[in-house]
């Protein structure tokens, strides 16, 4: 709100120049924000698909629940007025990539009644295929 009310006193005082530079932040704080979100919703959608491909099963709790995660990717990633996303296909891969790590870490102490270690979770699956599955629920493929 600070930053709106000082961009508007940029305008009525003629400093073009500035508040462009202070809209150019806006903007990146705001797209930095969804990163953020997308990231963390992509953790748990990783999270889950690690435990379904490590256990070879999987429960109505965690389908709901990448479910949710999916929509809330999709959600965040959405441009409303231009109809395009934040994100391109290999910024999104890119992130899932990033999240993969910490899903992994998550996963190990929620699988198999945390028995293993991260780097153990980590051999019981595909990397590739788990962030393909990923992206594959993400475009809705």
């Amino acid at each position: 709100m600070e930053e709106l009310l000082e961009l508007k006193e940029l305008l009525h005082r003629g400093r073009v120049d500035e508040a462009l530079m202070l809209v150019e932040e806006l903007e990146e704080m705001s797209k930095s924000d969804k990163l953020n979100k997308i990231f963390s919703y992509g953790v748990v959608v990783l999270l889950h698909l690690i435990k379904q491909e490590a256990e070879q099963r999987t429960t109505r709790s965690w389908e709901v629940s990448i479910k949710n995660c999916v929509k809330q990717i999709q959600r965040t990633n959405q441009r409303r007025k231009s109809k395009g996303t934040y994100l391109t296909k290999d910024e999104l891969r890119e992130t899932l990539e990033d999240a993969y790590e910490l899903a992994l870490e998550k996963a190990a102490l929620e699988a198999f009644e945390g028995r293993y270690e991260a780097e153990e979770i980590g051999k019981m699956v595909e990397f590739e295929k788990i962030v393909q599955k990923a992206i594959d629920r993400v475009e809705n493929i």
